[in-house]
């Protein structure tokens, strides 16, 4: 991980499986976050987004129960959050738009998720 922990960052989780969300919390919360989620879909990720102020980083998962979290990385990007990719899917299968996006792929490690989200939001 970088130098910078997560004490304080407001991280934004928005994953649909119930036990991999539960233990990313707990993870992030061991380094320091403040999480905000988990969230398990896009009307609630996108409705969050809308009301909240300050954001230091997002995990997403790209497939939210057959719907993607796209709409919601268009909002980080716009935002500019720095914001990594939870994700089975290839990078191949990823839109062109969101190459240049940090990809851990699943299954996942916590401690990988982790250190990535700090590389990521001390950027």
């Amino acid at each position: 991980m970088s130098d910078r922990t997560l004490a304080d960052c407001r991280i934004l989780v928005v994953e649909d499986e119930f036990l991999l969300a539960d233990d990313l919390q707990d993870e992030l919360e061991r380094a320091g976050a403040i999480v905000l989620g988990p969230i398990p879909d896009l009307g609630r990720t996108l409705a969050l987004l809308a009301g909240e102020a300050q954001l230091d980083g997002a995990v997403l998962d790209i497939n939210l129960g057959g719907e993607t979290s796209y709409p919601a990385a268009d909002e980080l990007l716009r935002r500019k959050v720095p914001f990594l990719f939870a994700t089975g899917y290839d990078r191949l299968a990823i839109p062109e738009r969101y190459q240049h996006i940090v990809q851990c792929q699943k299954p996942i490690r916590l401690a990988a998720i982790r250190d990535a989200i700090g590389r990521v939001v001390d950027k």
